[in-house]
């Protein structure tokens, strides 16, 4: 099965909706919001009802609107990515969207795995902030033109952000894993749960699978996940065969492109595949995939 570089942004974006599921009604989540007409996006915008107080501790910072910079695991946050996301703000408050928007009514959010050392001694030094924590991995930092929190996942409470603060690679069974797994219970068909698990399987399977020391619950959960990740990849790889060959034959109808990638029964895409092989032409393969496969 072909492994694919793990997509660690849709996670968070997912993530982070799960974290604030509590006041999502109060939420206007933007993901990859267009500062410009040109590509020059934010990790994510959140909109909040001007008189609504977040209760969630990543949230009570929030103000109208609400700038939020997320790095992948191992990605560090340096100087420069300070002056980008402040760029960021700058140039949403400057666009004009509502009249008048005060900095008092922007926040920037700062996501990271590591403490950014460097980035904090540079803005103590320049700028004279005071870096304080006020939760559990959750700083603020003061004397910038907007508020800043910075949020360092593998320190956040587990208890309150149990998801956010499992983004991440290096999860234990007892301590990380079994938690979200409770926590996902129930949700599986809801697809900003299933967006999160999905990465945090991928990007902690590996290892448990080696060690063969999952637990009976978590190693069934794990099992179907991976087991329908992995048929998914064989009905792919049969579909792209199917269409390899019927391609040597000629232009591959729109119609029959359609058909063959609806179809999702793996013993009849095998049966495809093998016509697709002797067929003498598209025509041919179509006529002999009118009647039924058995």
């Amino acid at each position: 099965m072909e492994h694919k570089p793990l997509q660690w942004h849709p996670a968070f974006q997912a993530v982070l909706q799960i974290e604030l599921e509590g006041e999502k009604e109060y939420l206007q989540f933007h993901e990859e919001f267009n500062l410009t007409k040109k590509p020059l996006q934010i990790d994510t915008l959140i909109i909040k009802e001007s008189n609504r107080k977040i209760t969630k501790s990543i949230g009570r910072i929030f103000s109208r609107y609400n700038i939020v910079e997320y790095k992948n695991p191992g990605a560090s946050f340096g100087i420069n990515d300070f002056f980008k996301v402040n760029g960021y703000a700058c140039l949403y408050q400057a666009a004009g969207r509502e009249p008048k928007i005060q900095p008092s009514e922007i926040t920037v959010t700062l996501v990271v795995n590591q403490y950014p050392d460097k980035l904090i001694t540079f803005l103590r030094k320049t700028y004279g902030s005071d870096i304080t924590e006020k939760f559990p991995g959750i700083y603020y930092i003061s004397k910038l033109l907007f508020k800043f929190q910075l949020l360092i996942i593998h320190q956040l409470s587990p208890v309150e952000t149990i998801w956010l603060s499992r983004l991440r690679s290096d999860l234990k069974i007892g301590e990380d894993i079994e938690p979200l797994a409770k926590a996902y219970k129930g949700k599986e068909n809801t697809p900003v749960y299933e967006a999160a698990m999905d990465l945090i399987i991928r990007a902690n399977w590996k290892k448990y699978k080696e060690g063969c020391n999952l637990c009976n619950a978590l190693e069934e959960l794990f099992a179907d996940k991976l087991e329908q990740r992995e048929h998914l990849g064989i009905e792919k790889g049969i579909e792209r065969s199917i269409i390899e060959l019927l391609s040597e034959l000629g232009p591959v109808p729109d119609a029959l492109h359609d058909r063959i990638h609806l179809q999702k029964d793996v013993n009849i895409l095998t049966a495809w595949l093998k016509l697709a092989a002797r067929s003498k032409s598209i025509s041919d393969f179509q006529k002999n995939t009118d009647n039924p496969v058995s």
